[in-house]
């Protein structure tokens, strides 16, 4: 597939003559580029009613904490539908500032209130560290639905790359939790599917595309010291069924070494009775979702799910 020559203005910046790959940074330096670039390329930062920061009490008495945004067009004490929000980096970078704008505009678009998750990162918090925050959110949130004026029957899951690979993982083991609603819909952003792929995705677009497999190799042996990586928890591509899963949005780039990967879960999603809305990013590289200041394709895509959101949430 042709690079979007925006793409490949990027790349340019990204791989410039002299400047260290990603895989050779330090996790402190890997976390310091990934918010420059964030933060460089990124849209303006839209007005929302109300934005929150909100700790959620882990079982061993430390707190995880989240930041509930609240649409602009809300009115006070109006229950709302949520969103739970994982955001990117390979379980190792990425923060809930860096995705502030995107979870603005998602909040906005769709009409509903987003809670963006700040889950441990490995390698201080190894897998499942990431994993059991996950979980806690979307479940804290629908037991304090009051607290947050939320309504409990009407929550999704979105994220994307490692955060798209934890709200599967969760959407696969909400199916036998007792108790609480069903989940609503699923907006997964290019996920990581599987930790180990032999896909022809991964070896086309596996150097100079952004997400090089010098990268994957360097995420998943931080997040996975211990080789834990046919856990479907780590690689939910290798849970037994995928049977019983809520709606799923899923949005693709182009020229991504996970695509192949994404379309593969989705294919089998719906041969196992599910139902999945595509949507197909030609031409664009793993991470552009988020930088909307630099992609017109990325507004676009971000205007997408919010569409797809405000759908599935819709009534009661």
């Amino acid at each position: 597939m042709a690079l979007d020559p925006k793409a490949r203005g990027l790349l340019d910046m990204v791989y410039r003559v002299g400047a260290p790959r990603f895989h050779e940074l330090d996790v402190h330096q890997a976390r310091r580029a990934s918010e420059k670039l964030m933060f460089a390329f990124r849209p303006e930062a839209p007005p929302v009613a109300s934005v929150t920061e909100v700790p959620m009490p882990r079982a061993d008495g430390s707190a995880l904490m989240a930041r509930l945004y609240r649409p602009l067009q809300a009115a006070a004490g109006e229950l709302l539908p949520l969103l739970v929000f994982y955001h990117g980096g390979g379980w190792c970078v990425g923060d809930v500032p860096s995705y502030d704008v995107v979870c603005r505009e998602l909040a906005n678009g769709a009409g509903c209130a987003v809670l963006s998750v700040e889950y441990r990162l490995a390698p201080e918090h190894p897998f499942p560290a990431a994993y059991d925050d996950a979980l806690l959110a979307p479940t804290w949130a629908i037991e304090h639905a009051d607290l947050l004026e939320i309504d409990p029957e009407r929550v999704a899951l979105g994220g994307d790359s490692a955060g798209g690979n934890l709200l599967l993982a969760v959407a696969l083991a909400w199916r036998t939790r007792t108790g609480l609603p069903a989940l609503r819909h699923l907006a997964a952003i290019y996920p990581c599917t599987e930790i180990h792929s032999t896909r022809p995705s991964r070896e086309t677009y596996g150097d100079g595309y952004f997400l090089d497999r010098e990268s994957l190799r360097w995420f998943f042996e931080r997040y996975l010291p211990n080789g834990e990586s046919e856990d479907w928890r780590a690689s939910p591509m290798r849970a037994d069924s995928l049977a019983g899963l809520p709606p799923m949005t899923l949005v693709t780039a182009g020229c991504d070494p996970l695509t192949d990967d994404c379309l593969a879960f989705a294919e089998r999603m719906v041969s196992e009775g599910g139902v999945v809305r595509h949507h197909a990013y030609d031409g664009m590289v793993h991470g552009f979702f988020t930088l909307g200041g630099y992609f017109p394709q990325a507004n676009a895509a971000v205007a997408q799910v919010a569409a797809d959101l405000a759908e599935a949430l819709a009534g009661q």
